[in-house]
């Protein structure tokens, strides 16, 4: 069971203790705290926040907390209900609220639930709003409102519908054209707000849905992180139904991954590498994704469109700060996470899905023709734990010593690029633990990257 606090919200599994699980005093006392911080930022009364969440069995109480303990510190709630994150994201821009707490732990088991925490642009808050928040709570140094001055809560039920039409509005979408396609089409919502949310937008492409684990009732059919090895049902169901492809999203709608029409999965590193061809070849521009994303998005940016490819450290708020550095017309982070600015700052599965489906439309081609069109990379995700007395800080200097005549970016953790194929070990915030992707051109090359670099780990110990 545990509780981790974190600069971008709190998480944890449901039940048990406080400070040890996430408990309705915990969710509580963090509640509190981010809207003190909000009443410190912005000295104007009327304050408003949007929460929503995914479908979640501990949804509903947390939920209630949080709305009312926003309520007690006399600020107003906007409430949109079973949601996504990109939509609660949306909602706060399009609300013009001063901030927005997802009720979400994204892709971890039922048992997990979080508070994820928006600033007055619908974009996760910074380091240092965290930190700040982080000692509120701590010192749980926040005031309610007397009677008089109590917020209010207005719910509003339609925020996936008006997050589509913001969608359907963006240049390149070939509504038309995806339509005369006559699409069929699985969909793994993971029996959370995917299952509404996916199949409402497909409808306005007149796509034929066949609905996998759409029900929003928070019992999560598999494990709910993207990977293929949890995603046997929908490859099936692909082949079963003789459908065009499957998408698969993770609980609260920002990872997104497709399943080709023989049941093979296209691979979440390559949603990004896909949506980003189809918005280069319309628009000139920068791109990025996160150190531990793969390299095919940096080959398709400079050798196919000449353009600039920049790597962040991991983390949603390090790939947007980077970003606007950049100007990059469209980013994200390998896990099946597509940030296109034109919308707004956040993952978004359903701004990708009608990339992905305008670029099937413009080509004309199949989805397992669509993936022959990109490098072939192969990707491996190891980890090791370690002692507590390791001081993983040097270790992982060393690494970056005995490698130094390598490209290395110490940005996170140390990444060591090689001609053809590259490493990055990361430390854990939470856990004695070195986490180590590696890629290259093929799988069996990118295991034996990450398990001789562990040996060498053990070496240096």
């Amino acid at each position: 069971m545990t509780l981790i606090k974190s600069i971008s919200g709190i998480r944890g599994t449901i039940g048990g203790n406080t400070e040890t699980n996430l408990t309705p005093l915990d969710i509580v006392r963090f509640t509190a705290s981010y809207g003190t911080w909000l009443k410190k930022e912005y000295s104007a009364t009327n304050l408003k926040v949007v929460i929503g969440r995914d479908a979640r069995i501990s949804g509903e109480m947390v939920h209630g907390l949080v709305s009312q303990t926003l309520v007690g510190l006399g600020i107003d709630v906007i409430d949109v209900g079973l949601s996504t994150t990109p939509t609660v994201e949306m909602a706060v821009i399009l609300e013009n609220a001063n901030g927005g707490i997802v009720l979400t732990a994204s892709h971890n088991p039922k048992q997990w639930n979080a508070l994820k925490l928006l600033n007055h642009k619908g974009e996760f808050i910074n380091a240092k709003a965290g930190e700040t928040i982080l000692e509120l709570a701590k010192n749980e140094d926040f005031t309610f409102a007397e009677v008089e001055n109590l917020g209010e809560t207005k719910i509003v039920d339609d925020y996936i519908d008006r997050h589509i039409k913001e969608i359907l509005k963006l240049d390149y979408v070939k509504l038309d054209a995806i339509k005369k396609m006559k699409l069929k089409v699985v969909v793994d919502g993971i029996n959370s707000t995917g299952g509404i949310a996916v199949p409402k937008l497909l409808e306005q492409f007149d796509v034929e849905v066949v609905p996998l684990f759409c029900e929003p009732t928070g019992d999560f059919a598999h494990d709910p992180e993207p990977l293929e090895k949890n995603l046997t049902s929908i490859s099936k169901a692909v082949k079963m139904y003789n459908a065009d492809f499957g998408i698969v999203v993770d609980p609260d709608v920002d990872r997104l991954v497709f399943i080709d029409e023989k049941g093979v999965i296209f691979g979440e590193e390559y949603t990004l590498v896909a949506c980003a061809d189809y918005i280069l070849s319309k628009e000139k521009g920068n791109t990025v994704s996160n150190l531990s994303s793969s390299r095919a998005l940096r080959d398709i940016t400079e050798k196919k469109y000449g353009m600039e490819y920049k790597a962040s450290a991991v983390g949603e708020v390090n790939v947007v700060e980077m970003m606007k550095d950049v100007n990059a017309v469209i980013g994200g982070e390998g896990n099946g996470g597509i940030i296109y600015p034109k919308l707004h700052y956040g993952r978004d599965a359903l701004v990708g899905i009608v990339f992905f489906l305008s670029l099937l439309a413009e080509k004309k081609i199949k989805v397992s023709e669509l993936k022959k069109e990109y490098p072939h990379y192969f990707m491996s995700k190891m980890k090791m734990t370690l002692s507590d007395s390791v001081d993983i800080d040097l270790l992982l200097q060393k690494v970056a010593e005995k490698y130094n005549e390598e490209q290395i970016n110490t940005i996170d953790g140390v990444k060591i690029d090689f001609e053809n194929h590259w490493v990055h070990l990361r430390k854990s915030n939470t856990e004695p633990i070195i986490r180590i992707y590696s890629e290259a051109l093929s799988q069996e090359k990118a295991d034996k990257i990450a398990t001789d670099l562990i040996k060498e780990i053990e070496t240096l110990i």
